[in-house]
C-alpha cells in the first residue's frame, strides 16, 4: 500500500540539527533566484497572453474571424510542443544563463513583430514561431530548480514560480486597456504599439540574464562554500534514496509511462488556462464599460489565481498529500466553470469565474513536484518538457475549440462548458496517476 508523503515529502526526514541550517540555505536560495526566475516568467506569460486584448480591436483592422483568432491563439502550443524537448536538452548542453537569454532574446522580437500583422496568415505564423521561441523556458526554469531545491521544498517553491502566471495577467490588464483606449502614436495603431511595448522587456532582460543567474550551486559566487557542500549533499543523497532514475539515453524518458501519464494528467489544466485566458477579455467586454473597464475587471480572476497559488501548493507540501488536493480542486474548478456558462449575471458569472482561476492555476504547483519524485539529471530535463510540450496542446485545443464553439453555436457558453467536461476528465486521471506511481511505492497519496 502507498503510504501518504511525510511533510518532508519524498526526502528522508530532516534531523533537528540541520533544520535551523536547511531553512537558512533554502531562504536565501529562494530570495535570490525566484524573484528573477519570477520577472522572466511574469514577461513570457503577458507576451503569449497579450493577443487576446490586441484582439479586441486587431480582428476588425486586418478581417480575422473568431475561428481564425482561436485557430491562431493556438498555435503558439504547436510551436511550442514541437520545440520543448531540444530546447531543454539544448539549456543542460549549454546551462541556463546562456539559454535562457536566447530564449528572451527571440521571443522579445517576434513579440514586437506581431505589430506587422496584416492578416490571417502572418497572425499564424507569428504565433507558431512565437511558441517555437519561448519554447523552453517554463520547463527549464522547472528544470533548473531540481538543481537547487531537495523534493520536499519543490510544489510550495514552484508555487511561488507559478505566481508569475496571474501576476502577468493582473498586470497586462490595466495595461492593456489604458494602451487600447488611446488612438496609437508614432503612426501605429493601438494594438500596434501594445504588442511593442509588451515585447520590449524580454529584449532588454537577455543581458541581465546573462550576467545574473548563475548555472548550478556550484557557480553561485553569493552562496557559501559550506551551504553548496550541505546542498549538494543534500540533492544526491536524495537521488540514493528516492531512486531517481537518469536513462543512459534521455530521450527514452518520452516513452516512460509514468511521463506520458502525467501528460495527461496536466492536459485539462493548460486547456482551460487558455482557453479561460485568451477569450476573457472578451467575456469581460460583452458586461459592458469600454476598454479601461475590461482591462482592471479581467485582472479580478487573477487575484484570486494568487491566492490560490499562496494557499493550496503550500497545503499540499504541509500534509505530504497530492492525490486528493488534484482530485477536489479539479472538481471545484469544472463546477465553477459549468456555473459561469449558466450565471445570468455579470457579478455571479465574474465571481465564477475567479473560483475557477483560483483552482486551475493553483493545483500546476501540486502537480509539478511529481516528475521528480521518479526521474533526475538530463532525463528529468526530458521528462519534464515533454509532460509540459504535451500538455501545452491543450492551450492549442482551448482557445480554438472556444472560439469553434462561439461561431457554430453564437455563445460562449458552449466553450465553457467544453472547458468544464475536460477538468473533469483530470480527476480520472488523478487515480490512474496515482496507480501508476504506487506500483514503484512513489507515495504519491492515500490509499
Amino acid at each position: 500500500m502507498t503510504q501518504a508523503l511525510a511533510p518532508g515529502a519524498g526526502a528522508a526526514a530532516t534531523p533537528i540539527g540541520e533544520e535551523s541550517t536547511e531553512k537558512r540555505i533554502i531562504g536565501l536560495i529562494s530570495r535570490r533566484l525566484l524573484p528573477f526566475l519570477g520577472l522572466l516568467y511574469i514577461v513570457a506569460y503577458v507576451d503569449r497572453a497579450v493577443v487576446g486584448f490586441a484582439k479586441l480591436h486587431m480582428n476588425v483592422d486586418v478581417g480575422i474571424s473568431d475561428t481564425a483568432y482561436g485557430l491562431g491563439a493556438g498555435l503558439f502550443f504547436i510551436g511550442y510542443f514541437l520545440c520543448e524537448v531540444p530546447s531543454n536538452l539544448a539549456l543542460e548542453k549549454f546551462g541556463a544563463r546562456i539559454w535562457f537569454a536566447r530564449i528572451l532574446l527571440t521571443w522579445g522580437a517576434i513579440t514586437i513583430a506581431m505589430a506587422m500583422i496584416s492578416g490571417p496568415k502572418s497572425f499564424y505564423v507569428l504565433r507558431f514561431l512565437l511558441g517555437a521561441a519561448e519554447a523552453g523556458l517554463y520547463p527549464g526554469i522547472i528544470y533548473f530548480l531540481t538543481k537547487w531545491f531537495p523534493l520536499r521544498h519543490r510544489a510550495r517553491i514552484i508555487g511561488l514560480l507559478v505566481l508569475a502566471q496571474p501576476i502577468a495577467l493582473i498586470v497586462t490588464g490595466p495595461i492593456a486597456g489604458l494602451i487600447l483606449s488611446t488612438s496609437g502614436a508614432f503612426g501605429l495603431a493601438n494594438w500596434q504599439l501594445l504588442f511593442i511595448v509588451c515585447g520590449l522587456p524580454a529584449v532588454l532582460l537577455a543581458g541581465p540574464t546573462l550576467i545574473l543567474l548563475p548555472d548550478t550551486p556550484g557557480k553561485a559566487r553569493w552562496l557559501p562554500a559550506a551551504d553548496r557542500i550541505w546542498l549538494e549533499d543534500r540533492l544526491t543523497r536524495e537521488t540514493v534514496e528516492q531512486k531517481l532514475e537518469s536513462h543512459d539515453n534521455p530521450l527514452r524518458a518520452i516513452l516512460d509511462r509514468r511521463v506520458l501519464l502525467l501528460a495527461l494528467l496536466f492536459l485539462p489544466f493548460p486547456l482551460a488556462i487558455y482557453g479561460l485566458s485568451l477569450w476573457l477579455p472578451t467575456i469581460i467586454s460583452q458586461f459592458g464599460g469600454g476598454d479601461v473597464a475590461t482591462g482592471f475587471l479581467s485582472a479580478i480572476p487573477y487575484l484570486f489565481a494568487v491566492l490560490g497559488l499562496c494557499l493550496v501548493p503550500r497545503s499540499s507540501d504541509r500534509m505530504g498529500e497530492r492525490h486528493w488536493h488534484i482530485v477536489v480542486i479539479s472538481i471545484v474548478a469544472a463546477l465553477a466553470m459549468a456555473g459561469s456558462a449558466w450565471a445570468s449575471t455579470p457579478v455571479t458569472q465574474l465571481i465564477l469565474l475567479s473560483l475557477t482561476a483560483f483552482c486551475i492555476y493553483s493545483i500546476q504547483a501540486v502537480i509539478w513536484a511529481l516528475p521528480g519524485l521518479f526521474l533526475t539529471g538530463a532525463s528529468a530535463a526530458v521528462g519534464i518538457a515533454t509532460i509540459n510540450s504535451l500538455a501545452n496542446l491543450g492551450g492549442y485545443i482551448g482557445p480554438f475549440g472556444i472560439g469553434l464553439l462561439k461561431d457554430m453555436t453564437g455563445s460562449l457558453s458552449s466553450g465553457l462548458y467544453f472547458l468544464s467536461a475536460v477538468l473533469l476528465f483530470a480527476v480520472l486521471m488523478a487515480f490512474v496517476v496515482r496507480s501508476a506511481l504506487g506500483d514503484t511505492n512513489q507515495g504519491f497519496g492515500r490509499k
